[in-house]
């Protein structure tokens, strides 16, 4: 049961390895772009790809939904970003349901835990199994994987191994449930004294809008945290015109020219090779960016075609 490609990786290892994949859950077809035309699941488009049977559902108590997933009879159902599972749908076959979770469980339970851990500056993540109970993300962990998170690594880069380690850790309690040599532990085990718990709720467009007072760290973590999607974005203006601009790369940059003192928001620039941006602590060099309605650009190309950048600020 899954939904986009980071739910991919673990099917595609299921079958690789000889697994027997009785049927496939995922979300209905939804219609998309200005042709409205009908846009499928990464798991969709892979299952069908593969010749597997593959249930839609649009309510998971729905009764003809739930007569269709008993007949396949599966031992064990396995869940990767996916909807929350009801009672009827989790307790179904007989060796449990087991999720995959993007996070170090119990830290950043909830639905973008990849974003939050880079948000928050966190210099680890990893990937954690555990049995589907009542409650989200708080079953019984069965196996987890750690690995480090790198300091300039943004979102993109570390799903994309996490989608990997994620697809061999399925595979892992695939057989650690088979043979009986996996014992499912509580979360609380793994809290270590004082430890805040953190979580990982959906993300907002005003989580994605770049506070220049906050500290430099902080902002590049957050631009970190949301690239390449969503993205961070801000606004710049030069009091008559303003444009948004999305923020996909940049790098600290300690004061060196008295600019501490000023106002953050306020540009730096040479007009043709670099911009900084003054927050608190330090400033910020935008790398990449994207203005509303222009294409993604390297900040050099987008120095080339903006005029009197130095009459502009960021709000």
């Amino acid at each position: 049961m899954g939904t986009p490609e980071f739910a991919v990786a673990p099917l595609e290892a299921i079958l690789e390895n000889g697994y027997d994949v009785a049927a496939v859950v995922t979300v209905p077809d939804k219609p998309s772009g200005r042709g409205l035309k009908l846009n499928e699941s990464a798991v969709k488009q892979f299952a069908v790809s593969k010749g597997l049977d593959v249930l839609q559902p649009v309510s998971l108590k729905d009764p003809e939904f739930l007569s269709a997933l008993e007949s396949y009879q599966a031992d064990l159902f396995i869940v990767v970003a996916f909807r929350m599972l009801p009672k009827v749908v989790w307790s179904m076959p007989k060796m449990g349901t087991f999720n995959l979770h993007g996070s170090l469980l119990p830290q950043y339970r909830g639905a973008a835990p990849i974003n939050w851990a880079i948000i928050n500056g966190e210099t680890k993540s990893g990937v954690t199994t555990f049995f589907i109970d009542e409650k989200i993300d708080t079953g019984n962990i069965l196996l987890r994987e750690e690995t480090a998170i790198e300091e300039s690594e943004n979102v993109g880069s570390l799903y994309d191994r996490l989608m990997a380690i994620g697809a061999q850790l399925v595979i892992k309690t695939i057989e650690g449930i088979e043979n009986k040599t996996i014992a499912p532990k509580p979360q609380s085990q793994f809290i270590a004294d004082g430890e805040i718990i953190n979580d990982a709720p959906k993300l907002t467009k005003e989580l994605c809008r770049i506070d220049w007072n906050n500290d430099v760290k902080q902002i590049y973590c957050l631009i970190r945290g949301l690239s390449p999607y969503p993205a961070s974005y801000s606004t710049i203006t030069d009091g008559a015109k303003s444009f948004d601009m999305k923020i996909y790369d940049s790098t600290p940059v300690e004061h060196s020219d008295g600019s501490a003192d000023l106002q953050p928001g306020t540009i730096f620039t040479d007009n043709k090779s670099y911009l900084h941006v003054a927050c608190h602590g330090g400033k910020l060099a935008l790398n990449e960016i994207q203005l509303a309605g222009k294409k993604r650009m390297k900040i050099k190309d987008f120095l080339l075609g903006f005029r009197d950048l130095d009459k502009y600020r960021f709000i």
